[in-house]
């Protein structure tokens, strides 16, 4: 049987990942829209960025793929399987990028992505590098995937948001990627590319190294990184009341307002 495949034309392959599903009839027309955003508030000198989860990183002494340079004929030497040790826990990276200057934060969580921990990363961005890069601020545009912890419809998003634009008083714009396009998301290939390229084949054994490595992340470009523990536990299933939902002071856009809209403070 085997000889017989090949003489008609078959081989062994892999699958390769290229489907990612039914495009939704306005995604170029989104696109559009949040490129004429960032356009805006960069012209208007104001902060835009771009958010997202990069995907959980079980620590311990496991191996890691591609390679590193180490002394000829001494690969480093891992554990023969690679089952997580849930005593050692897993690794949670959430980014923050600054569109204009080529500058980023990850906050590496210890416990889930949720809501609160992607604002928590947003917030501690805006602590540690924003604010001192955007001085006059007073509106702040985010684009970010439509699922996950940042989803256009995760009503915990938006109170959590909330939350954030009243302690800052801040106008916080968000503008979500169609379904199925995350890897448009500038966060993917101007950050997450280049922390995964900086730690290939180096065991993530603590929360120290991941965070190191994240850190020491630079590029041709001029890429700055800065990452930080945040030890904080947050709980998955999280929901957010239809009171709370009520008190997020929300303007939806003309143009899909369910995937573009903003959050002023309440007053």
């Amino acid at each position: 049987m085997r000889h017989l495949l090949k003489e008609a034309g078959y081989s062994l392959q892999a699958n390769r990942k290229t489907r990612e599903g039914t495009s939704h009839p306005d995604r170029n027309a989104q696109f559009r829209y949040i490129n004429r955003r960032v356009q805006a508030q960069q012209r208007g000198e104001e902060p835009a960025i771009s958010v997202d989860a990069k995907k959980k990183e079980p620590l311990g002494n496991l191996k890691n793929a591609r390679r590193t340079r180490r002394p000829k004929g001494k690969p480093r030497e891992v554990d023969t399987h690679d089952f997580p040790d849930p005593r050692k826990g897993k690794a949670v990276p959430y980014g923050v990028y600054d569109l204009r200057h080529n500058e980023a934060w990850v906050s590496v969580g210890v416990s889930s992505d949720t809501a609160e921990f992607a604002v928590a990363a947003i917030r501690c961005w805006w602590k540690r590098l924003g604010r001192r890069r955007h001085r006059q601020a007073k509106r702040l545009l985010i684009t970010a995937d439509s699922g996950g912890s940042n989803s256009s419809r995760n009503r915990l998003w938006k109170v959590a948001l909330q939350k954030l634009s009243n302690q800052t008083g801040l106008e916080i714009e968000v503008c979500h990627f169609p379904p199925g396009t995350s890897k448009w998301n500038k966060i993917e290939h101007r950050l997450f590319r280049h922390v995964t390229r900086n730690w290939q084949g180096r065991p993530l054994e603590t929360y120290e190294i991941v965070v190191n490595l994240i850190g020491s992340t630079t590029t041709k470009s001029g890429l700055k990184v800065r990452a930080e523990l945040d030890p904080s536990t947050y709980e998955k299933g999280g929901k957010a009341s239809d009171q709370q939902l009520a008190r997020v002071n929300l303007t939806p856009s003309r143009f899909h307002g369910d995937w573009n809209y903003v959050i002023r403070p309440n007053r």
